[in-house]
This record gives structure tokens, C-alpha cells and sequence, in this order.
């Protein structure tokens, strides 16, 4: 008999009268590390860790309401029909890109007025965020969604008639895109972690591709998957939201590459320009960061 991944037999678990969804304590682990290797990453560029986490605050909830409202626009259909259907997030249903934006404006926001430099950030979060939804990942292999195309392939994942889109009720093994996804995010992550140690990456260079890169995937992933979607010239919706931000993002990392910022501090302002390139600091008092060092 051929090895499937199973279907997983619960959704969730009681803590008394409250009941723990997989999906949404995916995402809380997911955004806990996210802050934990920003956190890192963010004190080696002479950032304040602390910083962080005040950031998290604002962009986290933002990222959460933009990713609800990205997905009730782009599949209403998939919309639970009670009056709180269009928020029910733990019932699965978060728009990446409109999480992204969403997030990064509130994010943007919270670095200004802190006065420090977003785009320094921006290639310290890029990295954990990939980490973030590969652990979301998971959550999606609880709730039975984000499969795709029928297979007999040993690593094809079993799904519930009850989850099975219309007319694929006879399959009953699919393509497992949320694991190839929860792959790609975490290689991604680690060749961003390694161009900013290894590259002169700009500020917001390594966020460019981070966009680039996973919009990439998406291109791929929305060509195999099956659950529903709005649909243009036969294709999926986001199919072309894909293409446009891949195309967004290596255009925004060329931009990004050819600036000259000279040497910025984590709090956003320029240093003294008789510095010498290599005097960059790790600590978070002021200390100096080259504009290629920003990956770090």
C-alpha cells in the first residue's frame, strides 16, 4: 500500500471551555520567532532589540486585518456564511501580500517615528518573515486547505471528503503546496541570511527580494493548486498578482542596489563621512552600519 502524508485528525484542542486552533497557535509561534531572529538580526546592525517588539505591536495586528481583508476581496466565496464570516481568521483565509503591505506601512510608521532606518529593518525582517510562514505552514495542513492538483506521488497528502473542492471527490491524495511552500520559505530565508553576510546589499535590498523571491514561488504554486480563487482569462487571480510582484521586487532590488546611502546608523542617521568603511559597530548606541552590512 503506498505511504501518504496523512490527514490530520484533529484541528485543534480544549483548554478548557476555549478551544486552541493549530492554525492560529501556528501563527503565534510563527510571529514569536519572527520577533526573536529580527531581534537578532537587528542588534548585529547596531539596532535597539527592544525596538522590535514595539514594531511587532502595530504591524503584527495591521498584518493580520490587511491579510483578512486581502483574502475577503479576492475569495469571497470562501467567506463563512455567518455575519462574523468576513473575520473568522481562525477558521484560515490570510492574503500574504495584503498581510505584507499592511504590515510594512504600519511597520514604516513605527520606525519613523523611533527615527530609525526602515530600510535597515526591512533587511533584518525579511529573513524571520519567510520563517514566520513556514511555521503558518503547518497551520494550513490542520485546517485541510492550500493542496493542490490530484497525485499518486508517495508524498501526497490524504485530505477529507469534506475538504475536497467540487468535483474531485473521487481523489482522494493532492499535491501538499503548503509543504512545498513551508520548503521554499525556509531555503529562501537561509540564501537571504547568506547574501547579507556574503553580498553588499543595499537597505531594503534583501526585503526586494524577499517579494521577488516568494512571489516566484507563488507563480508556481497558484498554477497546481485547486481550491477555489477568483479567476482571470482562465487563470487564478493571484497567478497574476504573483507575476506582478516578482516583477515588482527584482525591479525595487536593482533600485535599491543602485543607490549610494553612505554609511547609515540603525537609527537612520548618516555618519560622519571621513568614517572609514570598516568602522561599522554592532552596538545599538549609535553605533555605524555600512550600507552592505544591512543583511546582517
Amino acid at each position: 500500500m503506498a505511504m501518504h502524508i496523512p490527514s490530520p485528525p484533529v484541528s485543534g484542542f480544549h483548554v478548557g471551555p476555549l478551544y486552541v486552533h493549530f492554525y492560529g497557535l501556528m501563527y503565534v509561534v510563527g510571529i514569536t520567532l519572527a520577533v526573536i531572529i529580527t531581534q537578532r538580526r537587528w542588534r548585529a546592525a547596531g539596532g535597539d532589540p527592544a525596538l522590535v517588539g514595539e514594531v511587532a505591536l502595530w504591524a503584527v495586528p495591521a498584518g493580520i486585518a490587511g491579510g483578512r481583508i486581502y483574502f475577503d476581496i479576492t475569495t469571497p466565496m470562501d467567506i463563512p456564511h455567518v455575519w462574523y464570516g468576513p473575520l473568522a481568521v481562525w477558521d484560515g483565509g490570510l492574503g500574504i501580500w495584503g498581510g505584507i503591505a499592511a504590515g510594512a506601512l504600519a511597520g514604516v510608521w513605527r520606525l519613523r517615528r523611533a527615527g530609525a532606518s526602515a530600510g535597515l529593518f526591512a533587511n533584518a525582517v525579511a529573513p524571520a518573515l519567510l520563517v514566520a510562514q513556514a511555521i503558518g505552514r503547518i497551520g494550513n495542513y490542520f485546517n485541510q486547505e492550500l493542496f493542490g492538483k490530484p497525485t499518486s506521488l508517495p508524498w501526497g497528502v490524504q485530505i477529507t471528503l469534506a475538504h475536497r473542492p467540487a468535483g474531485y471527490a473521487g481523489y482522494s491524495t493532492f499535491q501538499p503546496t503548503f509543504l512545498y511552500e513551508l520548503i521554499f520559505d525556509l531555503v529562501l530565508a537561509a540564501a537571504l541570511v547568506w547574501l547579507g553576510h556574503h553580498r553588499q546589499i543595499r537597505p531594503w535590498g534583501l526585503f526586494a527580494l524577499y517579494v521577488a523571491g516568494y512571489s516566484a514561488f507563488r507563480i508556481f504554486e497558484e498554477s497546481v493548486r485547486i481550491d477555489s480563487s477568483e479567476h482571470f482569462l482562465g487563470l487564478r487571480l493571484n497567478f497574476f498578482v504573483a507575476c506582478l510582484m516578482t516583477l515588482a521586487g527584482l525591479g525595487w532590488f536593482v533600485i535599491a542596489q543602485r543607490q549610494d546611502p553612505g554609511k547609515l546608523t540603525a537609527g537612520g542617521q548618516k555618519a560622519d563621512s571621513a568614517a572609514g568603511p570598516g568602522d561599522a559597530g554592532a552596538g545599538g548606541d549609535g553605533a555605524t552600519v555600512p550600507s552592505g552590512a544591512s543583511g546582517q
